[in-house]
Formats: C-alpha cells, structure tokens, sequence
C-alpha cells in the first residue's frame, strides 16, 4: 500500500501546503479546516473498519461523507452554516487530492457533487447607539482592569476589528505620531489594513502602553499574559449581561466581539459614509459582503418610511373594482 493512496498523507499536505504555503489562510481557518478531518477521518475509519493511520482516499466514499454531514446536524447538534463550512473543508480537499493526483480525479468529482444545503438567512446582529454606549459605560474606568477593558470595548468599536486581530495587535502596530492616530490590524490571510482612531481612542491607549516593547501585545490579562480571542469573546459576554440591567434590550440580542463589529459598520453607514471606506475599514475582499450593511440601512429606511405614510383620503373614486375598469377606460 503506497503512503499516496492514505487520506492521511494528502490530509498533511493538504493542511501544510495548501492552506498554509499556498493559500496563506488565516490561523481560525486553518483551524476550521483541522478540525473538521479530525471530526471526519475517525468517522471514516469506523464506516470502513481500518485504523485512521491506515484510512485510504477510497474509504472517505461519497455515502459516507453524507453520513457524516448527517451526524453533524443530528447527533453533534450542528447548524446548517456548520454543515455547509465542513463540507466546503472537504470540497477542498478533494480538489486539491485530483489536483496533484490524476487518477483520483473520479472520486473528486463525486465528492463535489454533493450539494450544500440552502440555510434560512439570518438577521445580521448590531447594537443601537444607545446599547454601544451603555456598553462602553459599564467597566469601572477608576482600576486598571476596567480601564483596560474600556479601551479594549472602544477599540473594537473604533476599528471594527475581529476578536483574533484585536488579540494580536502590538504596541508597534499603534500610530500616535499622525493626525488622526491609527492602528494596523492583519486580517484573513495576514491581510493588513490600516485603520484611523478616534481621539478618545487615542487618549485612552497612548498611555495604557507608554514605555512597553513595539513587540509586545496591546491588551494583557491580569497576569500580564495577551489575551486571548477567546478572552476577548468572555470579555464582552460579561459587561453586556452588566450593561444588560440598564438597558434590558441588551439581553435579548447574541452580543459578541463580531456583533460589535458589525454594529461598527451600520453606525458609518448612518453617518453618511461611502461603502467602500466601510469595506476598506473592515477588511472585506467582496464589496458584495460590506453591501449587506447597505441592505440593512434601507430596511431601516422603509420602516421609517412606512411611519410617516399618508393615509387614503375617505370616498377615493378608484376603491372597487368598477371604479378601477372605469378609470382605465377613460384613460
């Protein structure tokens, strides 16, 4: 049995070469690559009756990879989108298997065959003004955690920035030097982007990181550690059920570090500015992905619309059927 005809070997290819070398991916989707063949290959195995370490390219066969789309959403309690991302993982796999090797190119086709399963569009989550303030209220600015968690909270409103990339961000990432200061944030891929901070921003970080190595991660944890995206999530978790009690509309929304990202961009957009700013300032690739703002701003504007609809004036001469067929005769 050659090492070619093992799933594993093209799995570390795969992972190696491919999402790192070549596509230079971002670690949360190498991630979510790893961790959907760590979930399918032990699956696998158990349909085919091998080892994982002795799993070949043959044994990952269509039925199977359906079986365990199913096992997904019915026994692990996964959401279509899960669904959907772990089945674009193997997709990919696939492509990147008949791509170096010829003879695999059948079973790569039926692979890709397998649909994706259409999911029901959600609402896009965002606070309003008056939850983000509440929000950026609520840490006690007198002790230094609170003051931390300020600016963390702020910063992230400020530049719309992801959790992984406000976790990574250095002190040598922070421009104080021009006017407005700005911050350099690594997107998906290692994509950078530069973002422009507001003066409040300005003055809360500037001296939270006087006298600290350009190397060194702006936001510590108490044992003066970086945080983490993970801490980054809990942070945000715990003021918004604190922030909760002064405005309960808080506690009836999924709020996380993306919500406030997303808030971010509805909030410029009101503020009149050009969706492309909006999508520069976030890092997007697709002006299709920053254009859903722009859908949800005139929803916003067709509900305010509707408030202010003028009612039918009494005895229109057009209500009924005879009345409509006689005025377009007369036309």
């Amino acid at each position: 049995m050659s090492d070619k005809n093992l799933i594993g070997t093209w799995a570390r290819r795969f992972l190696m070469e491919h999402l790192i070398g070549e596509r230079n991916l971002g670690r949360n989707t190498q991630a979510s690559y790893r961790d959907c063949l760590a979930l399918l290959l032990p699956f696998a195995a158990a349909k085919a009756g091998r080892p994982v370490d002795r799993l070949l390219v043959d044994d990952i066969a269509v039925e199977h990879i359906r079986a365990f789309l199913s096992h997904l959403e019915s026994d692990r309690g996964c959401s279509i989108s899960t669904r959907n991302q772990r089945l674009a993982a193997i997709h990919a796999l696939a492509l990147f298997v008949a791509g170096h090797s010829p003879e695999y190119v059948a079973w790569c086709t039926q692979v890709r065959s397998i649909p994706f399963k259409r999911a029901p569009k959600g609402t896009l989550p965002y606070l309003d003004k008056v939850e983000m303030d509440s929000l950026l209220a609520t840490p006690d600015r007198r002790t230094a955690q609170g003051l931390r968690d300020y600016a963390l909270l702020l910063f992230l409103y400020n530049t719309g920035a992801r959790a992984d990339e406000a976790a990574h961000v250095t002190v040598g990432d922070l421009g104080f030097g021009g006017s407005p200061a700005v911050a350099k944030l690594f997107g998906k891929g290692r994509k950078e982007r530069i973002c422009p901070m507001w003066t409040v921003t300005e003055d809360v970080l500037k001296p939270m990181v006087a006298g600290r190595a350009p190397a060194d991660r702006v936001f510590l944890n108490r044992r003066g550690e970086p945080l983490t995206r993970f801490g980054i999530y809990a942070l945000v978790k715990r003021y918004v059920h604190k922030a909760g009690k002064s405005v309960p509309s808080l506690l009836g929304k999924r709020v996380s570090p993306h919500t406030i990202r997303h808030t971010t961009a509805v909030h410029l957009l009101r503020a009149g500015v050009d969706i492309n700013t909006i999508r520069a300032w976030l890092g997007h690739v697709s002006i299709d992905t920053t254009n859903i703002y722009a859908e949800i701003d005139l929803e916003m504007k067709a509900k305010a619309l509707a408030h202010c609809e003028l009612p039918a004036p009494s005895g229109n001469p057009l209500r009924g059927s005879v009345g409509v067929m006689g005025f377009l005769r007369s036309l």
